[in-house]
């Protein structure tokens, strides 16, 4: 979900569609919602739990979505692919391949980020230094690394040249990136080392030159596959606050991190959850200083959808259950827009289907609280 102003959100999701998995998207607010729109429809979508389409908007008004499609024979290959629409969703150009690199790889986990004047940063994660039938590219440091690359997009289809931001990262954890009021961009992500220790990191874009890569908290979470939980980040004037799950220890956690300098320094670090985080965690930044963080926590009666107001030094105060999932899928990843005061938490619902082929589908659905 994203906020396109006047509080309006616009939202983007995927379904079951006659020919395969269609891309959908509508404008809403607290009055309702419009029609949806279908940007794609296609077998060769690449669908996936945790690696979801997403939606954003340049300055001028024009709107993005990005999907991945299958680009290769294996489960992991598969390209990112952005399309834009000068006329709020009723048409759709040709879609843009963000990055160089066309190798049978991974690349997913994108972020959709507007910048200034009619500019899109998308982020994403590369896999073109990964093995390719035992070859080994030459010009890296790490063999069957994954990548963390960026480039920018014009609101006429226009493409810098892609940027390596970080050249080992864990392989499939979500991207997050937020701006701030004077323009500093930060990147969230799951950052590796060499040890497999896969703590949070974040690369700051200022006055044009990007940042090395700072570990925002030292969890020492090591484990020897992804865990498929990235961060989440967001920025109100100077103001940023950033929120992620760690199992360092074998104890499940959620942890805020605030910083009133642009993303200069993260501190007043708390844990927020209530004892059985399973992560997949959202934040938005608040007018006041504080933020709103959301988790999906296990429960004796199925998953539940938490959420809490925290504070810099302070952290949470009461906890919310904003919907509980008794049924047998998950809500996978909720997300939180902010909009005039109004928050709008959309996630996947398990439902029964009405398909012959599957005993279990999903819809989307939303909610709103004002905060």
């Amino acid at each position: 979900m994203f906020h396109i102003g006047s509080g309006r959100i616009l939202a983007s999701w995927t379904e079951l569609a006659d020919n395969g998995y269609a891309v959908k998207t509508a404008i809403g607010n607290d009055k309702g919602w419009s029609s949806p729109v279908t940007v794609i429809e296609t077998d060769r979508l690449f669908v996936n739990w945790a690696d979801y389409p997403s939606v954003a908007a340049f300055n001028d008004g024009t709107m993005a979505v990005h999907w991945l499609i299958e680009n290769g024979s294996s489960s992991f290959d598969y390209n990112v692919n952005v399309a834009l629409s000068s006329d709020k969703g009723r048409s759709w150009r040709a879609p843009i391949v963000p990055h160089s690199d066309r190798s049978q790889q991974q690349h997913g986990f994108v972020t959709l980020l507007p910048t200034k004047q009619n500019l899109l940063m998308a982020v994403w994660l590369d896999g073109r230094a990964y093995e390719t039938d035992g070859n080994v590219s030459k010009s890296e440091t790490f063999t069957n690394a994954m990548q963390l690359r960026t480039t920018t997009i014009g609101s006429d289809g226009s493409l810098s040249e892609d940027a390596l931001l970080d050249i080992r990262t864990c392989s499939c954890c979500q991207t997050a990136a937020a701006i701030t009021e004077s323009g500093a961009v930060l990147v969230a992500y799951r950052d590796r080392t060499a040890q497999e220790i896969r703590d949070i990191s974040v690369v700051r874009l200022s006055n044009g030159k990007w940042s090395k890569p700072k570990t925002i908290h030292e969890d020492g979470w090591k484990i020897a596959g992804c865990p498929v939980n990235g961060p989440s980040i967001d920025a109100n004037g100077e103001r940023v606050a950033l929120a992620w799950y760690t199992a360092a220890n074998d104890a499940p956690m959620v942890q805020v991190a605030f910083s009133k300098d642009a993303g200069q320094q993260f501190e007043s670090i708390s844990r927020v959850d209530l004892g059985e985080a399973s992560g997949r965690v959202d934040i938005v930044q608040l007018d006041d200083g504080s933020a709103l963080v959301s988790w999906v926590e296990l429960r004796d009666d199925g998953e539940a959808l938490l959420v809490c107001r925290a504070w810099p030094g302070t952290g949470c105060g009461a906890t919310q259950v904003m919907m509980q999932n008794q049924a047998g899928g998950s809500i996978n990843f909720p997300r939180m827009a902010y909009a005039d005061g109004q928050v709008y938490f959309a996630w996947t619902q398990p439902v029964k289907s009405i398909t012959s082929s599957r005993s279990l589908g999903s819809t989307v659905k939303m909610l709103l609280a004002r905060f």
